[in-house]
């Protein structure tokens, strides 16, 4: 295996847990913000009302983009499983 063929599998698997992640964590920053700011202009400081919305959020955010997330994973470990005859010999 080269070091040529090793550092392209690990960019091409940041670059996938990157895509994997993003929808995920840009929507829970964007819901943190703007909880922390509603609850800090109401000076309201229950953390059930911080914890339920992001959690409703995220599922709501794996509801939509799941069939994305599967479908590049899927398409990776294909891709992953069709390169091991070139990357091991």
């Amino acid at each position: 295996m080269t070091p040529e063929n090793v550092m392209e599998l690990a960019h091409r698997m940041l670059l996938v847990t990157s895509m994997i992640a993003a929808p995920l964590l840009l929507i829970a920053l964007i819901a943190g913000l703007v909880i922390g700011m509603l609850q800090a202009a109401t000076q309201i400081n229950e953390s059930t009302l911080s914890f339920i919305p992001k959690l409703l959020l995220l599922v709501l955010t794996l509801f939509v983009s799941g069939p994305w997330i599967l479908r590049v994973l899927s398409d990776f470990t294909r891709d992953l499983y069709a390169s091991i005859p070139t990357v091991v010999g």
